[in-house]
């Protein structure tokens, strides 16, 4: 929480690209408006009608009271703070001021599929061992090294194994291979368990029966992992996620944004396909490692487009960081994803991503509502004080007044 409240105080304190434009003309208007002053003065005191002394000072006054910067000061952390707020009240915490300015210009989204557009939340359905072994010793051989990982499959495949009531054995020598699966010392044997596509790169392939009941589990849609004790395969375990309620009304809404899709996954190709088709995505890459995606995002950028990775475990740390825009699904994703990200989504629900999206623009709009406002009324009057039709009171209009339609021109982003 305190992370939080940091993130949130330094965004706000953060300035955007335009701003830092404006502070340019503010750092040019204010010294050619003291020189206008000067010479109104000058003008009213030797042309101006008796008392020109007199005159010349109200005028004067006047010009300098009607082109005080305020409003454009204000133009532009009135819009970006209120944006930022309401992204809060949203459930999105925005990292930075320049982060909501580019959000806007976003045409293309990368997305994870474990635990993004998916619940994260995969079952075991099916277990599948080769002739000479039960469902149960597959189970647990493959429960016993996936103890020691955190991905969410290995997570289901643990629960499966308990639900069974089966003991599992102490693994030694754990390693995690990214985009692949999990390797474990078993007793004295070794033991993996994951991507088919990993193992074929190790030489070691499944039987054709295992082999079409894989690629029939795929078709369907479910995500399947092999177990392979010392380099011999004994089975594959097939699982399944639900496409979270959100995700459907997200991507129509993104759609809607005109934006692209790509989805990128180390599911199988089968399993992606199915899942693309059934929300409507684009392009699919699928098979991919943590360097794969990296790989992705560079790509968007070479072919010029403004690419937002969203994704939430480790793996999609380095694509988050090197994205245009990094989305962290932050209520189950990792705390590196999230520090690598540039937009942490807090409540896990994708319909905020095109909100998100929808609010930078119009923040970007009323951004400069904001300062073609304070320009406009400050060149105006600033006209009619030259020539000595602005009134004092007109002047503090011209200067109060301005600042505070900027300010209410910024509160409406609040509104829904």
């Amino acid at each position: 929480l305190s992370q939080i409240i940091a993130l949130a105080a330094q965004a706000q304190r953060s300035r955007a690209p335009v701003q830092r434009q404006a502070d340019r003309v503010s750092s040019w208007f204010v010294p050619v408006v003291v020189l206008i002053a000067i010479l109104t003065f000058l003008l009213w005191w030797e042309f101006g009608p008796q008392p020109s002394l007199g005159f010349a000072i109200v005028n004067a006054v006047a010009v300098l009271i009607i082109a005080c910067p305020c409003a454009l000061g204000l133009a532009t952390p009135m819009a970006v703070t209120t944006g930022m707020g309401r992204g809060a009240q949203l459930g999105v915490l925005i990292k930075d001021a320049e982060t909501l300015e580019r959000l806007g210009t976003i045409d293309t989204i990368l997305l994870d599929k474990t635990g993004t557009l998916t619940e994260g939340k995969p079952s075991v359905v099916e277990v599948h061992p080769l002739p000479g072994l039960s469902a149960r010793d597959l189970l647990a051989c493959a429960a016993a090294v996936e103890a020691a990982s955190e991905h969410p499959i290995a997570s289901a495949i643990v629960a499966a194994a308990k639900e069974r009531n089966l003991q599992l054995a102490k693994v030694k020598d754990f390693q995690a291979v990214p985009g692949g699966g999990v390797i474990g010392t078993v007793g004295d044997k070794e033991v993996f368990v994951g991507q088919a596509a990993f193992l074929k790169k190790k030489g070691v392939f499944i039987d054709a029966e295992c082999s079409t009941r894989s690629a029939e589990l795929q078709a369907s849609g479910f995500t399947v992992v092999l177990v392979v004790l010392d380099g011999r395969p004994l089975g594959l375990i097939a699982l399944t996620d639900k496409i979270k309620e959100s995700t459907k009304p997200a991507i129509e809404a993104l759609h809607g944004l005109g934006l692209k899709f790509k989805m990128l996954t180390g599911d199988t190709r089968s399993t992606a396909d199915r899942v693309a088709k059934d929300l409507r995505i684009d392009e699919v890459a699928a098979e991919l490692s943590p360097h794969d995606k990296l790989v992705h995002v560079y790509q968007m950028k070479e072919q010029g487009r403004h690419a937002a990775y969203v994704g939430d475990g480790i793996n999609d740390a380095p694509a988050l960081a090197r994205a245009d825009i990094g989305f962290a699904m932050g209520a189950a994703g990792t705390d590196t994803a999230m520090e690598a990200a540039d937009v942490v989504i807090m409540n896990d629900d994708l319909r905020r991503i095109p909100e998100t999206i929808r609010l930078s623009r119009r923040t970007h709009a009323v951004l400069w509502q904001n300062i073609g406002l304070a320009l406009g009324i400050k060149a105006i009057f600033l006209g009619l004080a030259v020539f000595g039709n602005a009134t004092m009171w007109m002047a503090v209009f011209a200067d109060m007044g301005a600042s505070l339609l900027v300010v209410g021109n910024g509160v409406r982003l609040l509104r829904k």
